[in-house]
């Protein structure tokens, strides 16, 4: 019994140690502010299902649009800076002729009025294509972005022109090391030097594009989601021994949108620990892989003194609840925009 007693007492210093030593008072807040990513080519349409850009897919099932912007686009790039994206995620791939064009799926077939791969054409062929073809939100009854967008698949330097003066973050939608080794190429051709414009690169797995551009670029911010879930799963436990694990070092924390108070030290503490390892810190869901705020109410879940990165997978109504002052959409945009977040929240 005396034992019993003596551990319960021992256990419960412990926890008081360790809650003190990681609170997050103990750190002084961050400098700076939060930066909304707009992921997935700037302001872009809403699919109802899963979308992975395959190498098979059926005509492409959006909700009913609220506005004309179609992912990886000229137009979707502006609009997203003019809603105060600090960065915007681009989709990149190389095309036949040794160009980079920013399209969201390796196949032509599911958006477009073309088929077959993305790569195994040249850019002149791929910006004779209507992106907005296959579009549906009736299953296939009628294509409402049909013929309505007028400017063509982006080439890199037109994606760098739209997003100027903004940092772009180029996101790899295939596993091949070589494409990052072709972005190189290109924006070497352009005389854009990712660090000094504060671009970042991104993939689903840490092998592949990631690890590349990690050698051709060795200061730059690449990361995955496999190791942004690999560093915050560790956090989570060794974080509260004080100690920063090892493959968060010069790495990035991928931190849930839900369950934060698992994390020692969060916020303050946490980002002192990050940045003194040379990491970034970027917040999304986790629920169904990572992804990003969709409901501009998700942005009360996160600390006023954040100051790292927000994935934002809906920017065309998040955005605005951060920056309502500077809203560029129309009264009739904005109408439109309320009545889809109700039928979203409706169908959650």
């Amino acid at each position: 019994m005396r034992f019993l007693k003596w551990l319960g007492f021992m256990l419960a210093a412990t926890f008081l140690v360790l809650t003190f030593v990681n609170a997050s008072w103990m750190a002084d807040a961050p400098k700076g502010r939060a930066g909304l990513i707009a992921w997935g080519g700037g302001v872009h349409q809403e699919f109802t299902a899963q979308h992975t850009g395959s190498d098979s897919c059926a005509p492409a099932e959006i909700a009913p649009p609220v506005h004309r912007y179609i992912a990886d686009t000229l137009p979707s790039i502006r609009m997203a800076r003019q809603l105060g994206a600090a960065m915007i995620a681009v989709d990149v791939q190389p095309t036949s002729d040794g160009q980079i064009v920013a399209f969201p799926d390796t196949m032509l077939d599911c958006r477009t009025d073309g088929s077959g791969k993305v790569r195994d054409h040249t850019l002149a062929e791929l910006q004779q294509l209507d992106h907005g073809y296959r579009l549906t939100a009736d299953k296939g009854k009628s294509f409402p972005l049909r013929g309505k967008q007028a400017e063509p698949i982006p080439s890199l330097a037109q994606v760098i022109a739209a997003a100027k003066p903004k940092p772009l973050l180029f996101v790899f939608r295939s596993s091949d090391p070589r494409d990052a080794e072709a972005l190189a190429a290109a924006l070497k051709a352009l005389g854009r030097d990712p660090v000094a414009e504060g671009d970042a690169f991104y993939a689903e797995k840490e092998s592949g594009p990631v690890a590349r551009i990690r050698e051709l670029y060795p200061q730059s911010w690449a990361f995955s989601a496999q190791g942004g879930a690999a560093c915050a799963s560790a956090y989570k436990t060794l974080g509260w021994f004080g100690a920063t694990p090892s493959v968060c070092t010069d790495r990035t924390l991928i931190m849930p949108l839900s369950g934060q108070w698992a994390y020692a030290g969060w916020p303050n503490k946490l980002l002192a620990r990050m940045k003194a390892a040379g990491s970034h810190v970027v917040i999304g869901t986790t629920d169904h892989g990572f992804g990003g705020l969709d409901l501009p109410e998700q942005l009360g879940s996160i600390p006023r003194d954040f100051n790292g990165y927000i994935r934002v997978d809906d920017i065309w109504t998040v955005a605005p609840a951060l920056f309502p002052d500077t809203d560029p959409r129309s009264n009739a945009e904005r109408e439109q925009a309320d009545k889809a977040l109700a039928r979203k929240r409706a169908s959650q």
